[in-house]
C-alpha cells in the first residue's frame, strides 16, 4: 500500500519513486494507460501531459463508462484513469465491470470528489487507487506507478496512514453495505439513466429491455433506497455524485406514477 506524507513535497516523492526498483523507466517497459473522462478538454490535456513522460503510453480514451469498458476489452490497458461521474454508466460501475471481466487491468480513480463514502465505494468497486483532480502531475504519475505494481494509492490531499487503513477496513466490511451498494449492476444502470432524465421507454431502448422490466427495476430501486418517486431517486443520485451538478437533470419533471401519487 502506498503511504503518503503530506509534509513531503510531491516532486521529492516522485524522485524517490523513480529510484525504486519497480520504476518502469528503469526496466524500459511502458505502462499502457486508458483515460476515461466525459470532458474532452481534460482528456486531451491529460494525454498531452502523460505523453511527455517516457514511462507512460496513452493507448486510448473514453468519454463514458460504457466506452471505458469497451475500450478496455479492445485495448487491454495496464491502468485505466477513471472519472467517477460520466453519462450512461458511472465510473464506479465501469470500474466494477472492468475489474470483474479484466482482473489484470488496474483502475485509478481520478475525480474531484473527496468524501469518505465515494472513496469507500470506489474501493469496493475494485479501484486500486484514488487521486483527486487538484493533484499535480507528479502525484498522478506516482499513483499510476503504484497501482501498476499492485499497490494501493491515495492522494495526500485526502489521506494519512490512519485514514488509509480505515478506508480499506470499511471497504472489506460486507455487513456495512447500504443503499446504493445493495443495488444490482442492472439496477445501478437504471438509476443512472433515471438521474439523467431518461423516461422509462428511453431506458428500455438504451438497455435493450422491456418497459415492464424497467418498471420492475425501478420499483426494486425505490424499495432499497426508501424513495417515494422519481424525484427522490434523482436527488439521491445527485447526493451520491452519480450525476454532475454542472448539468443537473430536470428534477421537477416526474413520471406518471409520481404525478398520480401527488
Amino acid at each position: 500500500m502506498q503511504s503518503n506524507n503530506p509534509a513531503k513535497s510531491l516532486t521529492s516523492r516522485a524522485k524517490d519513486a523513480a529510484a525504486r526498483p519497480g520504476w518502469t523507466r528503469a526496466s524500459g517497459q511502458r505502462i499502457r494507460v486508458l483515460i476515461a473522462d466525459d470532458h474532452a478538454i481534460l482528456r486531451q490535456a491529460l494525454r498531452r501531459l502523460l505523453e511527455g513522460h517516457p514511462e507512460v503510453e496513452v493507448i486510448g480514451d473514453a468519454a463514458s463508462g460504457r466506452e471505458a469498458v469497451a475500450a478496455t476489452e479492445k485495448l487491454m490497458p495496464d491502468v485505466v484513469l477513471m472519472d467517477m461521474v460520466m453519462p450512461g454508466l458511472t465510473g464506479l460501475e465501469a470500474t466494477r465491470q472492468i475489474r470483474k471481466r479484466f482482473p489484470k487491468t488496474r483502475v485509478l480513480i481520478l475525480t474531484g470528489y473527496m468524501e469518505d463514502e465515494q472513496i469507500i465505494s470506489a474501493l469496493r468497486a475494485g479501484a486500486s487507487g484514488y487521486v483527486v483532480k487538484r493533484s499535480d502531475m507528479e502525484e498522478l504519475l506516482l499513483g499510476i506507478q503504484a497501482v501498476h505494481r499492485g499497490n494501493t494509492y491515495f492522494s495526500a490531499a485526502i489521506s494519512d496512514g490512519d485514514a488509509v487503513n480505515q478506508y480499506l477496513w470499511q471497504a472489506r466490511k460486507e455487513d456495512s453495505k447500504v443503499g446504493y451498494e445493495l443495488l444490482t449492476s442492472r439496477e445501478r444502470e437504471v438509476l443512472q439513466l433515471i438521474a439523467e432524465g431518461y423516461s422509462n421507454q428511453r431506458i428500455a431502448q438504451e438497455l435493450f429491455i422491456s418497459v415492464k422490466t424497467v418498471e420492475a427495476h425501478k420499483a426494486h430501486i425505490m424499495s432499497k433506497l426508501h424513495a417515494r418517486n422519481r424525484t427522490d431517486l434523482i436527488r439521491y443520485a445527485l447526493r451520491k455524485g452519480l450525476v454532475g451538478l454542472d448539468a443537473p437533470p430536470d428534477v421537477v419533471q416526474e413520471d406518471e406514477e409520481s404525478r398520480q401519487a401527488g
